[in-house]
């Protein structure tokens, strides 16, 4: 019995960054427009994504990054081409992901400090929306400043980023059983 129980608990896990990652990208694309400035909203699916990164490590960053990106490029809003979320996010859990395997070389087993976490939010915050920005002023898609672009979306980043990745660690957490 032990056995089986233990062999469900990476299947809850994953369903429950699974349900995760979908609630992140439907308040992305429904709430979040209402606290938009020049049309950047927070980036609740980066969030996540580094949230599952900073405890699952790389591997984990990684998978999850591409399927919120898939999400995030086929959502019925989506006005640009398909894959530039899918990359930038999958970048950024790879990034956050490997944070946490060299913090864990260096402190011991465990998650990053608080000083690590919003270091790496910022981090991953700048690189995930150049790589999006960037991408879209090379496909012609976006008539975009981008330095605007980047510092608000990392200023929101790092505004949410207290208060939503210690709460989803703990639920991610949770996963473990």
């Amino acid at each position: 019995m032990e056995a089986r129980a233990s062999g469900a608990a990476p299947v809850l896990r994953n369903v429950l960054i699974g349900m995760l990652v979908v609630i992140a990208v439907v308040l992305q694309l429904s709430v979040a427009p209402a606290f938009a400035i020049r049309g950047i909203t927070p980036d609740l699916a980066l969030l996540v994504v580094l949230a599952v990164a900073l405890s699952r490590g790389g591997q984990a960053g990684l998978v999850t990054g591409f399927a919120a990106g898939v999400l995030l490029d086929l959502a019925p809003p989506a006005d640009h081409t398909a894959g530039r979320w899918a990359l930038s996010l999958l970048i950024v859990g790879y990034v956050a992901g490997r944070v946490r395997e060299s913090s864990n070389t260096h402190n011991g087993p465990g998650r990053p400090n608080a000083l690590t976490v919003m270091a790496t939010v910022a981090a991953c915050s700048f690189i995930g929306v150049s790589i999006f920005a960037v991408s879209g002023l090379i496909l012609g898609e976006a008539p975009l400043t981008l330095l605007p672009t980047v510092l608000i979306s990392v200023g929101y980043d790092l505004l949410l980023a207290p208060l939503l990745i210690p709460m989803l660690l703990w639920l991610i957490g949770k996963g473990d059983f």
